[in-house]
């Protein structure tokens, strides 16, 4: 059990850099000029927000493969790869964190003083500049409760990954009642293993909103 826990919480810390990026990237194109990449943006969240997340799971690790080696097949032939249950549950989850996290930074840019862009943007910063050096260090403060909640989702939905095989906590906990015929005793420290988790996933939130909030009233002083 505590091998799958290290295998839970790498696929966990392994899918959070990529979904916050698919997020923020998300969120950013939804506020583009050009409808196309809105439209992209929308179709994106509302679609992995709608799926069951099992079912997201299911077809990244066998339509994902599928597709896949058919593409290969058309440019080698005779080629083939394999998709790993720890590879497909960082896509799949990534997917879904991120579809998530699109509307936490969409709320988040919403919120930010137009006139700080503006300000930027008159001081001869690009577009690009603007939004690095000054909305986003902003942003992560307004979104860090949102995406502390992504987080706690993110950590009870790696269990998912057990319905491929992947020896995570969850896998390796039915495994321990299938050896010992004792579920509720494994069960139930599987099940506090996860309420740490949580616990501790929360007091870190509190530490890094607590700091951010501090550099605000540091500065409105």
């Amino acid at each position: 059990m505590l091998a799958g826990l290290g295998v839970t919480l790498a696929l966990a810390l392994a899918t959070l850099p990529f979904g916050l990026a698919l997020g923020l990237g998300a969120a950013v194109m939804q506020r583009s000029r050009l409808m196309a990449l809105r439209g992209l943006a929308q179709a994106y969240s509302s679609l992995f927000r709608g799926l069951p997340e099992l079912l997201t799971l299911f077809i990244v690790y066998y339509g994902g493969q599928m597709l896949l080696n058919r593409l290969l097949a058309l440019v080698a032939p005779g080629v083939a790869v394999e998709i790993g249950p720890f590879a497909a549950g960082v896509t799949a989850l990534a997917l879904v964190f991120g579809a998530y996290a699109a509307e936490v930074f969409a709320g988040a840019m919403g919120a930010l003083p137009r006139g700080q862009r503006e300000a930027a943007l008159a001081l001869g910063l690009s577009p690009g500049l603007a939004f690095r050096l000054v909305e986003l260090p902003q942003l992560w403060r307004l979104a860090l409760p949102g995406l502390a909640n992504g987080w706690a989702v993110l950590l009870k939905d790696t269990a998912l990954v057990s319905t491929i095989a992947l020896a995570d906590l969850m896998r390796e906990t039915q495994i321990a009642v299938g050896a010992t015929r004792q579920p509720f005793t494994f069960y139930l420290v599987a099940c506090l293993i996860y309420v740490a988790l949580a616990l501790v996933s929360s007091a870190v939130a509190d530490r890094l909103q607590a700091r951010a909030e501090r550099g605000v009233r540091f500065a409105g002083r």
